[in-house]
């Protein structure tokens, strides 16, 4: 995605390996890719479901969006909770509540139960999931500690997972949805929230010890920092750009009488996404941190941008899968800059913050898209996506004075660091 000067990793081996020879890293790295394999398959399960019970996108959109924006809510108010009492303490409450709120989803839209019903679980499912994709960051921190090459690959290495996690669950979600029965697609999200949540939480050596703050210090919010709102405010708008491809996506193939492949189409995109983490995790770059972050966004824009061109779906495959490339990176970079702007204590809330900023990114463009797409067809919902990305660069370029000054410790530097 990005040209560079760049330098290898000290010793010509394979850095990946290298940290996962980290006393308990290889578990609980392991548990959070199950924990968080729901996060591929909610959303469009939730679609598919809704679209398949109540013949409406517009309806699967909207019921997708509560879903995600509860989320939004709910998941840094969760991660403040985690940073001052703990993971375990915390989190084995809201996952009970949150299988029983996706239970509830299921039942309710099976029985074709009142649009209210299905805000309802849907929100109660959101508002409690928390973000297990910031707190396995937070152990990645906590075990490697002060050295920041190998923070760079872990924090590489889980984006690349992240993207594993989103090329099984669509393809699964929607072979589940639409070869089973309408609600399959999130029979498997539950299961895996409960068996992988259970497993994370049972790793208590790796888990990190609560920071406490210097006496005399308040705690503020992460969100404190105009570095993060500005971060946060990016992350909304690639979220959007995602939202109304996933939803678009679905769309143009039932256009295309292949509806069963559509799951397969985002697979595809998350693949682009997995190949360039896992180069870009490699390499140590030499570059700010805010420079190819921004790089990183032009890039995604310009990839979407050729939305445009999709006529049939082996065109729309080949344009997901080179867009794909410019997303892990951009990520990671984004993640990256969450260590520079938020203090120790902050971590596990400010890295959900951007997370769940995307999430509310893609609820917005699950949203406006679930509309255009029932008045004009996918192509209307293509057309989302571009705007979306066009918004996402002019907020970037505004953003970038202020990411500059709040973030001057950068996260990679080909020097030592310092201790």
């Amino acid at each position: 995605m990005i040209s560079d000067s760049a330098s290898s990793g000290s010793g010509g081996g394979n850095p990946y390996a290298a940290i996962l020879r980290t006393p308990g890293a290889l578990s609980f790295s392991m548990a959070a890719v199950v924990a968080r394999l729901p996060i591929s398959m909610l959303g469009l399960g939730t679609i598919l479901m809704i679209r398949g019970l109540y013949g409406e996108y517009s309806l699967a959109g909207r019921v997708s969006a509560v879903l995600v924006i509860a989320q939004a809510i709910g998941s840094p108010q969760i991660a403040r909770l985690v940073d001052r009492h703990g993971q375990r303490h915390v989190m084995l409450p809201m996952l009970t509540v949150t299988t029983l709120g996706l239970a509830g989803l299921i039942g309710s839209a099976t029985a074709h139960a009142d649009e209210w019903v299905l805000y309802a679980f849907a929100a109660l499912t959101g508002a409690t999931s928390g973000s297990y994709g910031s707190m396995v960051r937070a152990r990645w921190t906590h075990a490697i500690g002060a050295d920041q090459r190998a923070l760079h690959t872990a924090y590489s290495l889980e984006s690349a997972l992240d993207e594993v996690v989103f090329i099984i669950g669509p393809a699964l979600a929607t072979t589940l949805a639409t070869q089973v029965f309408d609600s399959a697609g999130l029979l498997v999200p539950l299961v895996a929230a409960v068996v992988g949540g259970l497993w994370f939480l049972s790793l208590r050596r790796t888990e990190p010890p609560i920071i406490v703050a210097a006496p005399g210090v308040r705690r503020r919010s992460a969100m404190a920092s105009l570095g993060m709102i500005a971060l946060a405010i990016i992350f909304i708008a690639m979220g959007t750009i995602f939202g109304a491809t996933d939803l678009s996506t679905v769309a143009f193939a039932e256009e295309q009488g292949h509806e069963n492949l559509a799951g397969y189409v985002l697979a595809v995109f998350a693949l682009g996404s997995l190949i360039s983490g896992l180069l870009y995790g490699v390499r140590h770059w030499l570059s700010a941190l805010w420079k190819r972050f921004a790089v990183g966004i032009v890039a995604l824009a310009a990839g979407v941008s050729l939305f445009f061109f999709v006529t049939t779906l082996p065109v729309l495959v080949a344009v997901m899968f080179v867009t794909g490339f410019a997303i892990a990176p951009t990520l990671i970079n984004g993640n990256g800059l969450v260590q520079n702007l938020v203090r120790p204590e902050q971590l596990t809330e400010g890295l959900a913050w951007v997370g769940t900023s995307l999430g509310v990114g893609v609820s917005i463009g699950s949203w406006i898209a679930g509309a255009r797409i029932d008045a004009a067809g996918a192509h209307a919902g293509f057309q989302v996506v571009m705007v979306a990305a066009a918004v996402a660069v002019v907020i970037v370029a505004a953003a970038l004075p202020t990411l500059r000054r709040d973030a001057p410790r950068e996260l990679l530097r080909d020097e030592p660091s310092a201790p």
